[in-house]
């Protein structure tokens, strides 16, 4: 797999885990007292978020992207759906 399909199949991946978090496993935590969810859901999530960022750094040097496209592709994964919004930018860029 080239790196950017694995880094859309990661940015995918850790938005959705991330989504997951935030609207399933806290509200869980906090309004039904299972701190085990946010625990299994946010050690999930902490990978897949490795697994991003080593997928970010190979597409960024197999792609020759700027310092500044890199960041932005890091920075989605601090916004909710931030990724997943990215994957179309990375779509238009594996098919041109």
């Amino acid at each position: 797999m080239n790196a950017l399909r694995s880094l859309r199949v990661y940015g995918f991946l850790e938005g959705a885990s991330l989504l997951f978090l935030l609207l399933v496993a806290m509200p869980l935590k906090y309004l039904f007292h299972l701190p085990l969810a946010v625990r299994i859901a946010g050690g999930i999530h902490g990978l897949l978020f490795l697994l991003f960022v080593s997928a970010v750094y190979r597409a960024s040097a197999e792609r020759r992207w700027a310092v500044r496209r890199t960041l932005i592709v890091l920075g989605a994964a601090f916004i909710p759906g931030g990724t997943l919004v990215l994957d179309s930018s990375l779509e238009r860029e594996l098919r041109g």
